[in-house]
C-alpha cells in the first residue's frame, strides 16, 4: 500500500471543499519543499496565507511528531495575531495533523506568557517584539533549536521601518541556530518585489541563492466608484465637500449587508462617525468605530461585530488596513483621497476578502480635486504601479538594542556576531569603526557616559559578552522594541472603565469642565491627573465640543499617485464617457485654462499674482506634501538670502505658495537657481533648524537605543519629561562627544523622514528637465485657491475670521468666473498666458 504524500493529502483537503489550488499555491509548496525561502506575492483574499502554512503542515504530515518549534508565524500587529491563529488552526484536525498554535503578543495574558516561557508549541504566532523578548532569554537556542520556518506576514508593513531591521536582526539570529531555515515573506502591495525578498532573506550568499519571488498571475477583481458631488463648486478647497455628502453615504451604506468606511486619520474617523450619528440617530446601534486610540476591549469588541455581521458599518482607519478577514464586509467606502495606490489596494481587499469575490470601493471626495486622484489611483492600480517601499540602512540604534537582547539570551562571542549582523541586508555595510562604537556603546556607554555604571550594560567574559546584572536585564526586557509614540493619555470614567488614549497635547488645553468628543461619545473633563483624563458624558443640552488631533493629521500624497494626478490632469480633454470623475472635473479645469494653465507633465507651472496681501507665487511640481514643505522652505531661504524679506511658505499635494509684502516674482533663469540641486544639503540644513529638529527626533533614537526609559507599566512618563531626558542627553553629547553616531543617526532620520531629502532631491533633479510656464494671473486660479486657503487659515485668529475672508474671496472668484458659463467664452484647453 503506498502512503499517500503530504501534499496529496492537502490536495485531497482541497477537493473536499471543492478547492482548487491556484498555480502560486502549487509553486510555493514544491518551493518549500525543496529547502528555499522567498516572497509570496498576491491580492488579498487569494490565499497568501494556506500558500506559507501548508509547505511545513505537508511536511509535517510525512514526518514523526516532532517536538519543540516548527513554525514561527511574525505579524506585523498584535490584532492579527488573534485571527492568524484562528486560520492556521483550520485545516489541522481535517488534515490530521496534531499541531497546537498559540499566540505570544503583547496582548497575550499572564498565564499564557508563563505556559510559553516554559515550552514552545509546533506553530507559534508572534509580533517582532515579542520574537525579539524570547531571543533574550538563555534557553533560547534550545527552544529554537528545532525551528523549520519563519512566515512573516504582511511583510510590506515592517519594510522600511526600524521594526523591519529588528525583524531582519531576529531572523539572523535564528538563521545562525538553524543554517537550513527557510523564511517565506507575504506580501500583497509592494512595488520592489526582489528587494523586499532580499531584504528578508539577508545579504548571506547562501540566502541569495535560495531566494524566489512567487507571485499570483490570478487577478483579483475591484470595482472603484466615486460618488459624485452634487455641487462640486469652481474653487475646491481642502474637506469642504465630505460630510455633505452624508446622506448618500448612508444610502450606500443601507444598500450593502456591512461596510468598512476608511478615513485617513483618527480625527476624521471621530468627525464621520459622530456625523452619521447626527443624521440618522435610529441607527446609531447600528455603527461602530475603530482606530488605534480606542482602547483594545472597544475595538475587540468590533472586530467580534465585524465576525458576526451584526454591524452595518465600521468607521475606522488603517487600524482595519491588514489582513484581518471579516467575510461578512460587503463594500468599502473610503473617505477623502487614498493618498497612494497600495493604500486603496489594500483596503479595497478587505471587502470580498474570499477567492473569487469582487472588492468594492467607493471613494468620497472631500475637495472636488480629489476627484482625479481617485480616478489616477484606479488607472495606476489596473497597471499595477504599486509605491515601492524603501528599506533602512544603520540604524545603529536598533543595532545596539539587539546586541544587548542576545547578550542577555546566552551572550555572544564578537567575530561571529559580526558576521552575523552584517548577514542582514540593513547592516551588510557596517564598517570596523561603528561596530566598535557599537560594542563600545553597550560595554561602557561610550566616550560620555563611562563613569555611570547604569549605561555598562554588557559585560566581556573571557571571549563572551553577556548582561550579568538583574536589574539591568529586567529594565532592558520592559523597553524591547522600536515603535515611539507621545506618550499617550488614558481617557477613562471614574467607574474606571477605559475608553482609549489621547495625546497630551490635547488634553492639556482642556480645562475640568471643558467638552470633547472620543470614542463616539460627548465627553466633559473632570479632571486631569497623572497621565489620566477622568471624564463624565456631557449633557446633551450642552454644545459640541473638540474633536482630538494626533500627530500625523495630514497624509501625504505618494510621488507614484502625484505623478499619475499630474498625467490624469493634462490628458482631461480627452476624458472618455467612462472617465465620470474627470467629466465632472472640466468645469474646474476651463477656468485653470482660461486664467492660466492646466500644466502638462513635462511643464512647472508658475502663477505670478497680487492681493492685498502682496504678492502670491504659486509653484506646481506635483511631488506630495512632504517634498513641497521642503521645497517650498528651501526656495524662501534662497530667496531671502539673496533678498531679505518676510516670506510665508503655504504647501499642499500638488504644489507650494510664497507670500510677502515685498515683490518675490523673479524671472525663469533665477527660478533654475533656486531649485537647483546644488549645495542642497547645507541649504537645508541652514534654512530648517535641522539642529533643533534632530535634538527632538534624539528623543525616538535615545529610547530604542536604551539611554532614556519610556517609563514602566503602569508608570509611564509624560512627553515633556521624556524630550527634557533627551534634550539634555543630545546636549551632552553634542558637546563634550560629537562624534556619536547616535547623534549623526538623528539628523540623517530627520533629513529622511521630516524632510524627505532623497525625494526632494530627486525631484530637483526631475524639475531642472522641465519646462518652465511662468504666468501671471489676475485673480486666484482653481489650483491656487486651496494654497491661499491654506495661508488664511493658519494666519486667522479665529475660526469666524477664516471663515468670512474666504466666503469674501470665493464670491469675487465665482462673480469672475461667471461669464465662461456661455459656450461661446470657453477657452482652448491647455491655452495660458504665458510669459
Amino acid at each position: 500500500m503506498i502512503t499517500p504524500s503530504g501534499l496529496d493529502r492537502v490536495r485531497a483537503w482541497y477537493a473536499q471543499r471543492e478547492w482548487r489550488a491556484f498555480a502560486f499555491q502549487e509553486e510555493v509548496w514544491a518551493a518549500y519543499r525543496a529547502g528555499k525561502s522567498g516572497l509570496i506575492h498576491a491580492p488579498t483574499g487569494l490565499g497568501k496565507t494556506l500558500a506559507a502554512w501548508l509547505g511545513p503542515v505537508s511536511e509535517a504530515l510525512e514526518r514523526p511528531a516532532s517536538k519543540g518549534l516548527q513554525v514561527l508565524w511574525l505579524t506585523p500587529l498584535r490584532a492579527l495575531a488573534v485571527d492568524s491563529m484562528e486560520s492556521l488552526r483550520e485545516p489541522l484536525g481535517e488534515l490530521g495533523l496534531d499541531w497546537e498554535v498559540a499566540m505570544r503578543t503583547g496582548d497575550s495574558t499572564a498565564t499564557q506568557k508563563k505556559k510559553l516561557k516554559e515550552k514552545f508549541p509546533p506553530a507559534l504566532v508572534t509580533t517582532p517584539e515579542s520574537l525579539s523578548l524570547a531571543l533574550s532569554y538563555p534557553d533560547a537556542q534550545e527552544k529554537f533549536s528545532g525551528l523549520q520556518a519563519v512566515i512573516v506576514d504582511e511583510w510590506h508593513e515592517l519594510l522600511g521601518n526600524k521594526r523591519g531591521v529588528q525583524t531582519e536582526l531576529c531572523l539572523a539570529r535564528l538563521r545562525a541556530w538553524n543554517p537550513g531555515l527557510r523564511v517565506w515573506g507575504l506580501s500583497a502591495t509592494i512595488g520592489n518585489l526582489d528587494e523586499a525578498r532580499d531584504v528578508l532573506l539577508g545579504s548571506g550568499a547562501a540566502n541569495v541563492a535560495t531566494g524566489v519571488t512567487i507571485s499570483s498571475t490570478e487577478k483579483k477583481r475591484i470595482e472603484i466608484e466615486t460618488l459624485l458631488p452634487e455641487n462640486i463648486g469652481l474653487f475646491p478647497w481642502s474637506g469642504h465637500l465630505g460630510r455633505e455628502m452624508a446622506g448618500r453615504v448612508w444610502e450606500r451604506i443601507e444598500q450593502a449587508t456591512t461596510t468598512l468606511l476608511f478615513t485617513n486619520t483618527r480625527a476624521q474617523t471621530e468627525i464621520w462617525f459622530q456625523t452619521l450619528v447626527d443624521l440618522r440617530p435610529d441607527m446609531a446601534d447600528q455603527l461602530a468605530m475603530h482606530h488605534g486610540s480606542l482602547d483594545k476591549a472597544e475595538r475587540n469588541a468590533v472586530e467580534d461585530r465585524l465576525r458576526a455581521g451584526n454591524v452595518r458599518c465600521v468607521v475606522c482607519t488603517s487600524s482595519l488596513d491588514l489582513g484581518v478577514d471579516f467575510s461578512p464586509v460587503e463594500q468599502v467606502i473610503q473617505v477623502g483621497s487614498p493618498k497612494g495606490i497600495a493604500r486603496i489596494l489594500q483596503r479595497a481587499g478587505r471587502s470580498g476578502h474570499r477567492p473569487g469575490a469582487m472588492s468594492r470601493v467607493l471613494g468620497v471626495p472631500t475637495n472636488a480635486f480629489e476627484l482625479v486622484e481617485f480616478a489616477a489611483a484606479r488607472e495606476a492600480m489596473e497597471q499595477r504601479q504599486v509605491e515601492k517601499r524603501k528599506p533602512l540602512r544603520l540604524p545603529l540604534d536598533v543595532l545596539v538594542q539587539h546586541l544587548t537582547t542576545v547578550a542577555l539570551g546566552g551572550g555572544f562571542t564578537e567575530a561571529a556576531m559580526l558576521a552575523e549582523i552584517r548577514s542582514t541586508f540593513a547592516f551588510r555595510d557596517l564598517n570596523d569603526l561603528e561596530w566598535q562604537w557599537a560594542l563600545d556603546f553597550i560595554t561602557r556607554g561610550g566616550e560620555v557616559l563611562r563613569a555611570y555604571p547604569d549605561f555598562q550594560k554588557v559585560v566581556r567574559e573571557g571571549e563572551v559578552f553577556r548582561v550579568v546584572d538583574d536589574r539591568i536585564a529586567r529594565t532592558h526586557r520592559l523597553t524591547i522594541g522600536t515603535i515611539s509614540a507621545d506618550p499617550a493619555i488614558s481617557v477613562r470614567y471614574a467607574n474606571g472603565r477605559r475608553l482609549g488614549t489621547v495625546e497630551e497635547s490635547f488634553i492639556s488645553k482642556i480645562r475640568p469642565g471643558g467638552l470633547f468628543i472620543f470614542s463616539g461619545k460627548r465627553l466633559e473633563l473632570v479632571r486631569y491627573h497623572q497621565l489620566t483624563a477622568e471624564v463624565r458624558d456631557a449633557k446633551k443640552s450642552k454644545s459640541t465640543g473638540q474633536i482630538p488631533s494626533w500627530t500625523g493629521g495630514k497624509s501625504p500624497l505618494s510621488t507614484e499617485l502625484a505623478h499619475a494626478v499630474s498625467r490624469k490632469l493634462a490628458s482631461a480633454p480627452r476624458a472618455g464617457e467612462h472617465e465620470h470623475e474627470l467629466r465632472a472635473l472640466w468645469p474646474i479645469l476651463e477656468i485653470q485654462a482660461a486664467w492660466s494653465l492646466v500644466p502638462a507633465f513635462e511643464q512647472l507651472l508658475i502663477e505670478e499674482t497680487r492681493s492685498k496681501d502682496g504678492s502670491h507665487v504659486f509653484v506646481f511640481p506635483f511631488a506630495g506634501r512632504l517634498v513641497h514643505e521642503g521645497l517650498g522652505t528651501l526656495v524662501a531661504f534662497r530667496l531671502t538670502r539673496a533678498k531679505p524679506a518676510t516670506i510665508q511658505v503655504q504647501y499642499n499635494d500638488y504644489g507650494f505658495a510664497l507670500t510677502s509684502k515685498s515683490d518675490v516674482f523673479v524671472d525663469e533663469q533665477t527660478w533654475r537657481e533656486l531649485l537647483s540641486a546644488e549645495n542642497l544639503l547645507e541649504d537645508l540644513s541652514a534654512c530648517m533648524n535641522t539642529h533643533e529638529l534632530a535634538k527632538r527626533q534624539f528623543r525616538e533614537v535615545a529610547r530604542v537605543a536604551g539611554l532614556v526609559v519610556q517609563g514602566y507599566p503602569g508608570q509611564p512618563k509624560g512627553a515633556r519629561s521624556l524630550q527634557t531626558s533627551s534634550s539634555l542627553m543630545y546636549d551632552v553629547f553634542a558637546k563634550y562627544d560629537p562624534g556619536n553616531l547616535l547623534l549623526e543617526q538623528s539628523r540623517r532620520e530627520i533629513m529622511e523622514r521630516q524632510l524627505e531629502w532623497t525625494r526632494l532631491r530627486e525631484t530637483m533633479l526631475e524639475l531642472a528637465e522641465r519646462k518652465i510656464v511662468k504666468v501671471y494671473t489676475q485673480r486666484l486660479t482653481p489650483l491656487a485657491f486651496p494654497l491661499w486657503a491654506e495661508g488664511v487659515g493658519s494666519n486667522s485668529v479665529t475660526t469666524e475670521t477664516f471663515t468670512s475672508k474666504l466666503a469674501d474671496m470665493l464670491q469675487q472668484l465665482e462673480s469672475a468666473a461667471q461669464n465662461l458659463a456661455d459656450p461661446g467664452n470657453r477657452p482652448e484647453y491647455g491655452s495660458a498666458g504665458a510669459k
